[in-house]
């Protein structure tokens, strides 16, 4: 069942004290696969813009853009040569600045990314560090240092790139600099006070053009420990996120964090900062959001959460405590641009698609503020079987680190029509879009009560409408094993992991549910792989 509700603006003249983005749900595009308005395949600022309709009707609050700045493309935007202009890609600076407004015309606020871990290797800076030899000055901008061995001819010490293979290069003129990620992408020195200094009046330019935050990318990562110390273990990209790294999550990055945050608030219009930030615990992951630093945090023990009622009352617990001790709201998030699609992680086919409806509903019923993946309202799977030919990732071309692989997530999405490119743009997308996916179009969707679109839209117009949703406190509630429980303020929202039906107490009036319903005898029976809203 499905309940359709006129979705309502977020009222944005809402006292400064709210925090809009303490329950705002935040919409990810990845610009180069949401919307193409010239017919070169690959997706621009002029197509979000005229796409932007779509989201207002959906229901989000913000719109977060990947990286359009000018960049060769080594790693999907996120090499960046020049942080102040607009790739030719992605049009022009004035694209950007119609953007920013058509989006605060339909209530919309815009994040983007800002990527301040690495520059790419033809920043102006890394050239001339380069092209100047040993005794440039911009050398100091970076991590330059010499090899080990007689010969200078090993790394200067045993770091892996998060991508695969050393995390060092050597240059022609015999020495190395380090790249967490791949050698296009050399990591900045941020001790140096010029890095400082101009990434302060990057945040400024982008803040003066009127976004409303930033999205910061590797925000654990951009101080080294003291020495480039060796770790001594192999296959460290496995150890992200588990374990503190001499290269990610060390203390240093805080008092970054806290300079970036005096600079958002001294801004009108309550601008924001999130960290992607990977940490051991999610005591660690809170650090980052502690009242002076950032205001939120993406929170991935969610997002590789298992599927299974415990587990995820265990990181649901730890992420609301950890939080909780500084002040700051949880995020939640299902997908993203580098990790496969939820659908498919779940399980795939009919079965994929129905716990990614529950997951939905659940998401958007805890305490706190979500994210969704551009797609993932669409419900759209993976694309696993792209040709090796047509796959951009860099981490896919050296081997071992991440698995190379996401590219299946970044796949243009589809809205409209019955063949490819599916509404995208006028011509071929840059990467293939599968024939199945002629019925999970916008177009497609838009009317049907029973699809994953029109569930988004009417939980989206709910969490508006239902008071106790959106920011604030839950209760554990008493249920049997496999199910979670829990309420909110004149809501209770009942999550069945388990395959097969349960039989429980009726505890309110249904209003949203992400599968059918049958009731008796004061109880109702919930299918497997469901979860519902109760109005109480």
């Amino acid at each position: 069942m499905t309940q359709e509700l006129a979705p309502t603006l977020r009222d944005q003249s809402a006292a400064p004290s709210a925090g809009w983005w303490r329950d705002a749900v935040i919409y990810q595009v990845y610009v180069r696969s949401f919307a193409d308005s010239d017919g070169d395949g690959i997706g621009d600022l002029r197509g979000v813009r005229e796409r932007l309709p779509h989201l207002a009707d959906l229901g989000v609050d913000a719109v977060w853009l990947t990286p359009f700045y000018a960049s060769p493309q080594a790693d999907g935007g996120y090499d960046v040569a020049d942080y102040r202009s607009v790739d030719p890609l992605f049009g022009e600076l004035s694209d950007a600045d119609d953007l920013v407004r058509e989006a605060h015309r339909l209530g919309l606020r815009v994040i983007v990314d800002i990527v301040p871990n690495h520059t790419s290797d033809q920043h102006a800076w890394f050239r001339a560090a380069v092209d100047g030899g040993p005794d440039a000055p911009e050398r100091a901008l970076y991590h330059f240092r010499p090899g080990r061995g007689p010969d200078g001819d090993l790394p200067p010490n045993d770091w892996e790139s998060v991508f695969g293979g050393p995390a060092w290069t050597r240059t022609d003129a015999g020495d190395w600099y380090l790249h967490l990620f791949a050698p296009e992408q050399p990591d900045l020195n941020w001790e140096h006070p010029a890095v400082r200094e101009e990434f302060e009046s990057i945040l400024r330019f982008w803040l003066d053009l009127g976004v409303d935050g930033f999205r910061i990318d590797v925000a654990h990562g951009m101080v080294k420990a003291e020495g480039l110390p060796d770790i001594g273990l192999r296959e460290q990209a496995k150890m992200i996120g588990a374990q503190v790294l001499p290269f990610f999550d060390q203390d240093g990055v805080h008092e970054i964090h806290r300079s970036w945050r005096l600079l958002l608030d001294s801004y009108e219009g309550q601008r924001i900062g999130v960290a992607e930030a990977w940490a051991p615990t999610s005591e660690r992951l809170a650090l980052y959001v502690r009242p002076d630093e950032l205001h939120q945090a993406f929170n991935f023990q969610f997002l590789t959460c298992a599927w299974d009622a415990a587990a995820m009352r265990q990181v649901i617990d730890s992420s609301l405590a950890a939080t909780a001790s500084v002040g700051a709201p949880t995020t939640w998030v299902l997908s993203n641009h580098d990790v496969v699609r939820h659908t498919t992680r779940y399980g795939g086919g009919a079965q994929g698609l129905r716990r990614a409806r529950a997951a939905a509903l659940l998401t958007l019923a805890l305490p706190g503020s979500a994210y969704l993946y551009q797609g993932e309202e669409l419900g759209l799977p993976e694309v696993a079987d792209l040709p090796d030919g047509v796959r951009q990732d860099p981490a896919f071309f050296r081997g071992d680190g991440q698995d190379g692989l996401r590219d299946g997530c970044r796949v243009p999405i589809p809205w409209s029509g019955t063949a490819a490119p599916y509404g995208f743009g006028p011509g071929a997308s840059w990467l293939p879009q599968p024939a199945a996916w002629a019925g999970l179009s916008v177009e497609a969707q838009t009317g049907d009560p029973r699809s994953m679109l029109e569930l988004y839209r009417s939980a989206l117009a709910l969490r508006k409408e239902l008071s106790g949703l959106g920011d604030g406190g839950m209760e554990w509630l008493p249920a049997p094993e496999g199910v979670l429980v829990f309420s909110r303020p004149g809501v209770v929202c009942t999550l069945n992991t388990l395959a097969e039906e349960v039989e429980l107490p009726v505890p309110g009036r249904p209003v949203l549910s992400s599968g059918a319903l049958e009731f008796g005898g004061g109880a109702v029976r919930l299918p497997g792989e469901t979860c519902v809203w109760w109005a109480v």
